[in-house]
């Protein structure tokens, strides 16, 4: 029996969680006046999601009756607001840069509550790092060789430490010592005497799984208590980021799974479910930090949050896109319509480079809104639109999807890009055909007439 392909009528939706505060500024006549002021897209932020976010973390932490640090990785977005608030709150910020960490530092973030984290590391950024008394995971022997050299050079303060650990599970990872390079690094600790203090261990995992981090967190325990046992003060470990974000419901996304077909995508385009990040979790946020703080790892009869009580263990994290939940939206300006075979091409004012999804060779999947100047679209019809940029590339499609927007849509009109704080908005941004960079809007406060000013970050 021949297979019918599905008509562009019945193109899948994956509609967002609701949120109000979002919604309020949708609503406020605001993104327009903005849209022509700029005159071309733009990010909007909203810094009081970022403080809840952070608080909901410290909270499982208390809730478990763990003692713990929580570090913005600030590579998720590089506005200086998030850094701000951070500094406001007392909270850490993980860079990975000269250039992340002179930022961190001018907004405020001391020294101390800094963690410098990436792979082999510059004689500049360790050299500044030390001085500034920030934590540095160290990646490799031959930085732990120049971080003591450089500590007892300057002589001015011991170069705090974390060894950073090689994950079992992924041998092939780029990233941290395996068993025998963290033997001989934790000699090189001793040796060195006063010029280091060597903090405790971390690692870096991709994935989203919870049970894996469990699991090597309790193994990073038991390198502390070795540690502690050639005189270190190892009483710390930190499982790095990795806590996913739920964009849309369960069975909207299952559903758009099961449904989607490359007859709901310009030209044709083909993704795989594979192909995109989990747009619903099921465990998302400071969820995902209780479900491995609950979890007994591998081998053990106690939870992960009663082995780190009894051995007296600080836990260190650094969540980039679980704090940015929620905190930001991205808006284009629709600047001209075509007729397709049964659906529109919207061209925006901006590139696909703004929405970083694309960088993935993937699709930012959550459906944008449609706000026309008297705001929200509430129309009940399907007009299954996709999105191009404003450059002359095939390639630069904001959204190839056919999203079945309520209502006709018209030049002029807005389509807003919701939750795309967490990495979206910077990580592949580009002044591509000397189109300016999105700037970005800070809201300070909401209700019918939102405040807003423009980021403060020195250079974009």
């Amino acid at each position: 029996m021949a297979v019918t392909a599905p008509r562009t009528t019945n193109v899948p939706t994956l509609p967002a969680h609701p949120d109000p505060d979002s919604d309020r500024v949708l609503d406020s006549g605001l993104l327009h006046e903005l849209s022509y002021a700029f005159g071309g897209p733009f990010h909007f932020l909203l810094p009081h999601r970022f403080d809840a976010n952070l608080a909901a973390f410290r909270t499982a932490l208390g809730d478990a009756g763990v003692k713990g640090l929580v570090y913005y990785a600030k590579k998720a977005n590089k506005a200086a607001t998030w850094m701000e608030r951070c500094a406001v709150h007392q909270a850490g910020v993980d860079v990975a840069g000269v250039g992340e960490l002179r930022e961190a530092l001018g907004h405020g973030v001391r020294g101390e509550n800094i963690v410098v984290t990436g792979p082999a590391k510059s004689d500049e950024l360790l050299r500044l790092a030390l001085l500034q008394g920030c934590l540095v995971a160290v990646d490799a022997l031959d930085e732990l060789d120049m971080l003591i050299t450089l500590a007892l050079t300057a002589a001015v303060r011991p170069a705090r430490l974390l060894l950073r650990r090689l994950p079992p599970t992924q041998p092939h990872s780029r990233f941290g010592m395996n068993t025998g390079e963290l033997e001989t690094a934790l000699d090189r600790c001793v040796r060195a005497g006063d010029a280091v203090r060597m903090e405790g261990f971390s690692f870096h995992l991709s994935g989203y799984a919870t049970q894996p981090r469990a699991d090597l967190a309790a193994e990073l325990v038991e390198w502390c208590l070795k540690a502690r046992v050639v005189g270190l003060q190892a009483d710390r470990i930190s499982i790095g980021g990795g806590f996913a974000v739920d964009y849309s419901p369960a069975d909207q996304w299952h559903t758009f799974l099961a449904k989607q077909h490359p007859e709901h995508y310009h030209a044709h385009k083909t993704f795989h479910s594979g192909d995109f990040y989990p747009y619903h979790s099921p465990v998302a946020g400071a969820d995902a930090l209780r479900t491995i703080l609950a979890s007994v790892p591998e081998g053990g009869q106690t939870s992960l949050a009663e082995r780190l009580q009894e051995t007296g263990t600080l836990l260190l994290m650094e969540p980039g896109r679980a704090l940015l939940a929620g905190a930001g939206s991205t808006v284009f300006s629709i600047q001209g319509l075509k007729e397709r075979d049964g659906y529109r091409i919207a061209t925006v004012d901006g590139t696909s480079l703004s929405l970083s999804e694309q960088w993935f060779n993937s699709e930012y999947l959550p459906d944008p809104e449609l706000v026309t100047p008297t705001g929200r679209s509430r129309g009940t019809g399907i007009h299954p639109t996709c999105v191009g940029g404003a450059s002359c590339l095939e390639s630069d499609m904001v959204t190839w999807r056919k999203i079945p927007l309520p209502a006709r849509p018209r030049v002029g009109d807005l389509l807003v890009y919701p939750n795309t704080a967490g990495y979206q908005m910077d990580s592949n941004e580009s002044p591509f055909h000397d189109l300016p960079l999105p700037p970005k809007v800070v809201l300070d406060r909401l209700g019918n007439r939102p405040r807003w000013r423009l980021d403060r970050r020195t250079a974009y």
